[in-house]
């Protein structure tokens, strides 16, 4: 299990101050996000995180760790909630652009293979070359969505499914 520890003054620093709802919806303040993100990102996918929270200023109203674990858990699940969403939107965008692209190279392909037919002089055979090209470059797209861009937001959906599962302790004082 790895440990982060979070000091902060009040319970306010670690909310977006924007952010009009009740603490159990609101967003993490983009500073705190980005401190715990980073931290957990350094380690193995399979790993667990224990984040202890040292609160300055405890709140009148009793202990918040409750309040805190909802906060911070509901957080981390919405964020994978919209990475989930723009992973579908990226594979969505990568089904079109495979569609598109078989179309485009295999009409590239027959013009080719038709400039093939006339003859073959130099005019036809940079022509044939190029179409052949050009369609085959119609396929990076879809192909770099399918073999690479996915990864990251799979990554960052774990992280986040991993960190919306913490382990969350909260302490008074320093």
């Amino acid at each position: 299990m790895h440990r982060l520890a979070l000091r902060v003054r009040e319970l306010g620093q670690l909310f977006n101050s924007m952010d009009p709802t009740p603490f159990l919806n609101k967003d993490l303040d983009q500073e705190a996000n980005n401190f715990i993100e980073t931290w957990a990102s350094g380690f193995a996918p399979g790993c667990r995180f224990h984040i202890t929270i040292h609160l300055e200023q405890w709140p009148t109203d009793g202990d918040p760790s409750e309040m805190l674990t909802g906060a911070i858990h509901n957080h981390f699940t919405y964020k994978a909630e919209l990475t989930r969403s723009a992973l579908r939107h990226l594979l969505l965008q990568g089904r079109m652009s495979l569609v598109i692209g078989i179309v485009f190279v295999t009409l590239c392909l027959l013009a080719a293979d038709a400039i093939g037919k006339f003859g073959d002089h130099t005019g036809s055979t940079i022509a044939r070359e190029s179409l052949t090209i050009v369609g085959w470059v119609a396929m990076w797209r879809p192909l770099q969505i399918f073999l690479y861009d996915w990864w990251p937001l799979q990554r960052q959906i774990r992280l986040y499914q991993k960190l919306s599962h913490a382990h969350i302790q909260v302490i008074q004082g320093k």
